[in-house]
């Protein structure tokens, strides 16, 4: 299990969302800090520097693009990988949220098992790497 020790931040506008993910989380467990806007997200990134960045693309105050390309742009958070989460699979979204530099881009709905390998594939990539 590569959960242990590993803090993930959750940044969904969707509260019944954001505890489903931050439930499935913790009980896999991560260590997870909340957001509940783009600007809450990058703020906490810069105060708590996660391990991994999990935002939903339609955000208020910045949307998950917004918040990628800010901690893309600081030196303190431009490593830590960024997955987001969208109910739209448009190719262009997605390439776009790619090309921002997203390591994953996953589509809700999706089963908090999908989420964890996920995540956990990510995490595993970067400690064999030893980022």
């Amino acid at each position: 299990m590569v959960a242990e020790g590993y803090k993930i931040l959750v940044a969904e506008d969707e509260a019944d969302i954001r505890g489903l993910i931050v439930f499935s989380l913790q009980y896999a467990g991560f260590q997870v800090i909340e957001a509940s806007n783009g600007k809450e997200a990058v703020d906490k990134a810069l105060l708590e520097i996660p391990d991994l960045v999990l935002l939903d693309v339609r955000m208020p105050k910045r949307t998950g693009y917004e918040a990628c390309r800010a901690l893309k742009a600081q030196e303190t958070t431009r490593r830590i990988p960024v997955v987001f989460l969208s109910a739209r699979g448009q190719e262009s979204e997605i390439k776009q949220g790619l090309e921002l530099g997203a390591e994953e881009y996953i589509l809700k709905p999706f089963a908090p098992d999908e989420l964890y390998r996920r995540v956990e594939g990510i995490l595993g990539r970067l400690a064999r790497q030893g980022g």
